[in-house]
């Protein structure tokens, strides 16, 4: 079970990552038309780190307990 759930974890992690870079790619490239729009891509690449921290820890938490 333990390579399974570090498996679903480490692609879950790599989506983030993924999305964190597209919108920060586009905020890079101009796609921002206005404060409004550079806000909202700032707190969604937020709430991504946020989520890919929490992702992280849980990650290390299992492997920690499977290893005691």
């Amino acid at each position: 079970m333990q390579l399974e759930t570090m498996s679903f974890a480490q692609a879950l992690r790599e989506k983030i990552r993924s999305d964190m870079n597209n919108f920060t790619d586009d905020m890079a490239s101009g796609q921002c038309i206005d404060h409004a729009s550079y806000k909202e891509l700032c707190g969604v690449i937020r709430g991504l780190a946020y989520a890919e921290r929490h992702l992280i820890d849980l990650a290390d938490n299992i492997e920690k307990a499977n290893d005691e």
